[in-house]
């Protein structure tokens, strides 16, 4: 995958992400101030709207910064400004290089992963985006796949958030709340989820050139 393919493929995502902004506020409402869901509302929009005046010709590492820079201009938020940074940091996974190699996709994820958990000073455990992203990571780096990479990524992200529902909120507002945050699902672990999902949804026909999977 080049980085125009690449960038038709975050756009599709994003379309269906921005489907989801409503679930995504109403879960951040119980455990923050709410604003996921217009958080990424309007991260996605600002990065489509920088990838749709690129040139075809940028590399991939190229499309991701742009979307990083539109995203953290797009709001004023902490998730924004952990996003922009994961995205930063993955970025530099592919190099130059002019396309995505397949052992490459999970390196991102991981690069992401450890730079939120870097920059908000939080680890799996702390009922966070962390809890779903990790697994995720951690799923696409294995070199053997029974499934597909992405279905694997999907479901370790999703029994991250299923486990972080028992979990306490340790960081952010959310941890205000104390032992009441337990029993709540949290928002970013959710948001990353449907993340996955949106792309599995949205570029289905590409998915594999994107996940280092097999699929059969």
């Amino acid at each position: 995958m080049n980085g125009n393919e690449l960038s038709i493929a975050i756009r599709n995502c994003l379309g269906v992400l921005t489907t989801y902004s409503e679930e995504l506020g109403d879960l951040d409402q119980a455990l923050g101030d709410g604003d996921l869901g217009i958080t990424v509302s309007l991260g996605a929009a600002a990065a489509v709207a920088a990838l749709d005046a690129l040139p075809e010709s940028d590399t991939p590492s190229e499309v991701v910064l742009a979307c990083a820079k539109a995203f953290a201009n797009a709001n004023p938020s902490t998730m924004a400004a952990l996003v922009a940074g994961a995205l930063l940091a993955g970025s530099r996974v592919f190099g130059d290089s002019t396309t995505v190699a397949d052992d490459q996709v999970g390196r991102f994820a991981l690069a992401a992963a450890e730079s939120i958990s870097q920059r908000g000073k939080s680890q799996v455990g702390d009922k966070t985006i962390l809890d779903a992203m990790f697994p995720a990571a951690e799923a696409l780096l294995e070199p053997n796949h029974a499934v597909n990479a992405l279905d694997s990524a999907i479901s370790a992200a999703e029994l991250g958030v299923i486990t972080s529902k028992e979990l306490q909120s340790r960081r952010g507002r959310a941890s205000w709340l104390q032992e009441r945050s337990i029993g709540l699902q949290d928002p970013g672990a959710t948001a990353f989820l449907r993340f996955l999902q949106s792309w599995k949804s949205a570029n289905t026909p590409v998915e594999s050139s994107l996940t280092g999977g097999n699929k059969k």
